[in-house]
């Protein structure tokens, strides 16, 4: 009967949102589950309910990110392209604005430094730039592009459009503040395409 109650009042969501913050704010190994409980307004045991330790919780903020990059991702390529842009423009687009609307999120799954969290992030990074160099190739091919150029595109796409993001997280600009700019780098980086 307890542990429903904490259940309903204490949701996996809420945890993660917490503890996301608190990673990327505090740093991961200045956060412990009692802070993260301390921060929600209850005990560090109700969140033993949800996760068996801090490097699971970490690991389930990791996970949940990408696997929305990769919906978002998806979403974009099922989508027709707004007039004058193409498919993959508009992908390394909705990149660009995910990173610059989430950080949080965004500085869990590319910025982070900390040697045994990169452990938990390198699998996810990898298979979030498989899916970005899918596509990509796949517009490439449709485009009638030689298959030799389909190595190093999607890799010199995904990398400055990381680029972008890494300048203007660290001032805290959101999308809206410097999409204009946002839009003439995604179309000087698609050129040739």
């Amino acid at each position: 009967m307890a542990r429903r109650a904490v259940e309903q009042e204490l949701s996996r969501e809420r945890i993660l949102e917490a503890a996301r913050h608190l990673f990327i704010t505090k740093g991961y190994r200045a956060i412990s589950m009692r802070s993260i409980g301390q921060h929600l307004g209850y005990s560090h045991g109700s969140l033993y309910y949800h996760f068996k330790e801090k490097a699971e919780l970490f690991y389930a903020i990791v996970v949940e990110d990408f696997n929305y990059v990769a919906e978002l991702l998806g979403r974009a390529m099922d989508h027709p392209p707004e007039p004058g842009m193409t498919k993959v423009e508009q992908l390394v687009l909705e990149f660009i604005r995910f990173g610059l609307d989430h950080p949080y999120q965004y500085e869990i799954m590319f910025m982070i430094r900390d040697e045994e969290l990169l452990a938990y992030c390198r699998n996810e990074q990898g298979r979030c730039f498989d899916l970005f160099a899918d596509i990509v190739r796949q517009h490439m091919k449709e485009e009638g592009h030689v298959a030799g150029d389909w190595q190093n595109i999607p890799r010199t796409l995904f990398l400055s459009a990381h680029g972008f993001i890494s300048y203007y997280i660290q001032d805290k600009v959101r999308f809206e503040d410097v999409e204009a700019l946002a839009r003439m780098h995604v179309k000087v980086l698609c050129r040739s395409l």
